[in-house]
């Protein structure tokens, strides 16, 4: 059985992203917001360990403009250009029921969310990550995240896209890692108790 893990950056109040979809608070826009080298090179580590990447609607259309050609962009440093590759190459699932295409190493599913993220958790293969607050709230309320991955930026946002959904019952959670970054920057990590 394939392990699933929902990781993503996150604001100290519970965001994933501000009001308005705004992703600058977690990095890319200016100097102060930037990830430092040491967090892009572990997101790009877990990328390349990541057999199969889902996304929700809204996390591919902020991915997929940028990262496929990144690596052929002026000025792309080092880690941009192995993140880009790294991407690429990893295995994606996007879920939607609004978009008709994907490309590149990427299948599209429109059909039952939970039956389908049941049936690929059943699969061989290496471990899974789902990303996208929708998305992650339908695996999250049918008890199918085996991890939880909260990389912590100190900022707050005030209102937004919520890392937790609502829930009908409680997830007792392990925590099994924690790591600090420069500028604040925590991770937590934590297992969900079976």
């Amino acid at each position: 059985m394939r392990k699933l893990t929902f990781g993503m950056n996150v604001t100290l109040d519970g965001y994933i992203a501000a009001p308005g979809d705004d992703l600058g608070w977690s990095g890319g826009e200016g100097p102060d917001s930037s990830p430092s080298d040491e967090l892009f090179q572990w997101w790009s580590d877990r990328v390349a360990a990541t057999g199969l990447a889902l996304y929700g609607r809204k996390l591919w259309e902020a991915m997929s403009p940028h990262w496929p050609t990144a690596d052929r962009q002026p000025g792309a440093t080092p880690a941009e250009i192995e993140y880009a590759r790294r991407w690429r190459d990893m295995p994606k699932a996007v879920f939607s029921s609004t978009i008709d295409k994907v490309d590149g190493n990427t299948r599209l599913v429109t059909g039952d969310v939970v039956a389908e993220i049941t049936r690929l958790k059943a699969e061989d293969g290496g471990p899974m990550d789902i990303g996208g607050a929708t998305l992650a709230g339908a695996a999250m309320r049918a008890g199918l995240i085996d991890e939880y991955l909260l990389v912590t930026v100190p900022v707050l946002v005030g209102g937004g896209t919520p890392f937790f959904t609502a829930l009908d019952s409680w997830v007792n959670l392990n925590l099994v890692e924690t790591r600090t970054f420069p500028g604040g920057v925590v991770l937590t990590r934590y297992e969900t108790r079976r």
